[in-house]
């Protein structure tokens, strides 16, 4: 088993005391690689990108390395550079950012010249945040690609991330999301991006719009309502985490269903293991907590 998880991975700053900042490195994507990493027995973790030629490109890749995510497939451009994002979270555990990825290397990726290979790959995994960033010509290799690597009997995961400053309008997102959920074999939405994105009223539409697409594997993401079967299956109840930092909770759910759902495990055993990462890692502060915390 080798999955390849697809994105953009940056540059991330969080602020200390006074005008002290810690430098760090993030992204959706990645931290779901990373965790995913950390969480498989057996098989391996590429992360799929552009970055640029620079010592903080460097950095990112001894970072990624760092973490036992291959950086094999990882392109590099010759004059842009990471994307950057500052966070703050506030006293509820709730994070704001300030972003400046624009220009990013990674906007580049599925683009002439910056198509990552696939090959060797078992798995790939996705976002709503990795394919808002691309071109349309990037999108649309990106999804040849996919749909080729499902022919050849690979498995594909998708979670729709949405992030409505990423995208050129409401009626774009809508449209690439489902052409996402249509390209996919293991949905893991979360319920506010898809109520904030399709305008649905509550739950139950959401999953009525799900049954629509056919899928009957992965779970809904509710928050601290714990996450539900996407099925509509019969679920155990979840107690609520205890929140200091809300930052990949949803990453790091994403990586514990499918760490546990890839290596043999029912749907009730991966729910219950992407819950209670993402419980350990909404806990403390930052996107990627220790290993040793982990364990």
């Amino acid at each position: 088993m080798r999955i390849g998880c697809i994105g953009e991975v940056m540059l991330e700053l969080v602020p200390g005391e006074g005008d002290a900042a810690t430098l760090g490195v993030a992204g959706d994507t990645f931290n779901t690689a990373v965790y995913l990493a950390r969480a498989l027995s057996g098989g391996a973790v590429d992360y799929l990108t552009v970055l640029g030629k620079d010592g903080f490109s460097d950095h990112i890749v001894s970072r990624v390395e760092g973490h036992r995510v291959g950086s094999g497939r990882i392109l590099r451009h010759p004059t842009k550079v990471p994307g950057l994002y500052a966070i703050k979270t506030d006293t509820a555990g709730e994070r704001h950012f300030t972003y400046w990825r624009s220009a990013s290397a990674a906007r580049q990726l599925f683009d002439l010249g910056y198509v990552p290979d696939f090959e060797g790959l078992t798995h790939l995994f996705f976002s709503g945040i990795s394919i808002a960033i691309l071109t349309p010509q990037g999108r649309d290799t990106l999804f040849e690609k996919i749909i080729d690597f499902r022919a050849r009997g690979g498995q594909v995961a998708f979670d729709s991330n949405y992030r409505p400053q990423l995208w050129e309008d409401v009626a774009t997102a809508q449209a690439v999301t489902e052409q996402a959920w249509g390209v996919c074999d293991i949905a893991l939405p979360s319920l506010d991006d898809e109520m904030a994105l399709f305008g649905d009223p509550d739950e139950d539409a959401v999953m009525g719009r799900f049954a629509g697409y056919g899928l009957s594997r992965g779970a809904l993401k509710r928050a601290a309502l714990g996450p539900l079967s996407i099925d509509g299956g019969a679920g155990e109840a979840f107690a609520p985490a205890a929140v200091v930092d809300s930052t990949a909770a949803g990453d790091s759910f994403n990586a514990g269903y499918l760490a546990c759902l890839l290596q043999g495990g029912d749907q009730t055993a991966a729910l219950r293991a992407g819950h209670d990462l993402a419980s350990l890692v909404v806990g403390h502060r930052g996107a990627i907590i220790r290993e040793d915390v982990q364990k």
